[in-house]
């Protein structure tokens, strides 16, 4: 999906003139639109952790996601560590593996 999109910048996350975002712009945008959204909680970087959940659960290794997402390996496994256990397929799939429950 994103590779259709029209290309405006080498940088993922631009903003509205296409510019790469500059100190506290992306901050304050973000907080504008979860405020507006109703999203109480989270934070940006909860979407590293949502990005490696989803990616571990369609079966990427941790390589395979540093290497996406241009992390380092150690940041995949300390994002992986945090959010992981905490899913029920990840959980279920575990079981199943180890025959254990």
């Amino acid at each position: 999906m994103i590779e259709k999109l029209p290309r405006v910048s080498p940088v993922m996350l631009t903003n509205g003139r296409g510019r790469p975002w500059q100190g506290n712009s992306f901050r304050k945008a973000w907080g504008a639109v979860t405020a507006k959204a109703g999203v109480v909680g989270l934070t940006f970087h909860d979407l590293r952790g949502t990005t490696v959940t989803r990616l571990s659960e369609d079966g990427c290794t941790p390589q395979e996601i540093a290497t996406y997402a241009g992390w380092s390996l150690r940041d995949v496994q300390m994002i992986h560590d945090r959010y992981l256990a905490r899913t029920d397929k990840l959980k279920i799939n575990r079981i199943g593996e180890t025959g254990k429950g």
